[in-house]
């Protein structure tokens, strides 16, 4: 995203999951060219997801669509789409659907558990993988480090 905003690019972030404020968004929020929306709820989905947590990402996937459609942003951002398709809120043609129907759109998806299929359709693939965190010695998460 920094580095699209840098070149002049506008680029958009639907939170798939997470509806806190987190400390990225409050600088990110200010950058030209950048929004976001936030689409899950105030806390974490800590074990099975509810009615209320289906229809938000629901909800998301047809923003998704829009912007697509519109053609309305350099970079659209699927910010933890993958774990919102792990827990079933939304299913895995839908997405691809979706993302078949962009022309000049750059799209990330983002989250755990991102599905094999979708990485095969993807033109590029990153992993990033947690090795050790803090939490597992029962230190939550930081203001400023985590969120």
């Amino acid at each position: 995203a920094i580095r699209a905003l840098g070149s002049g690019k506008k680029v958009h972030m639907l939170q798939f999951i997470k509806a806190m404020p987190y400390g990225e968004l409050n600088i990110l929020g200010d950058l030209p060219g950048f929004s976001y929306e936030l689409l899950g709820r105030d806390c974490f989905i800590e074990k099975k997801p509810d009615r209320e947590d289906s229809i938000r990402a629901q909800r998301g996937l047809k923003k998704a669509e829009e912007c697509l459609v519109a053609q309305s942003y350099d970079l659209l951002i699927l910010d933890e789409v993958h774990i919102a398709l792990y827990y079933g809120l939304i299913e895995l043609p839908k997405l691809i659907a979706i993302l078949e129907k962009r022309k000049n759109t750059e799209v990330i998806c983002t989250g755990r558990y991102a599905p094999r299929q979708l990485m095969e359709i993807a033109d590029l693939v990153t992993e990033m993988r947690e090795i050790k965190h803090y939490y597992e010695k029962g230190i939550y998460a930081r203001e400023g480090i985590e969120f």
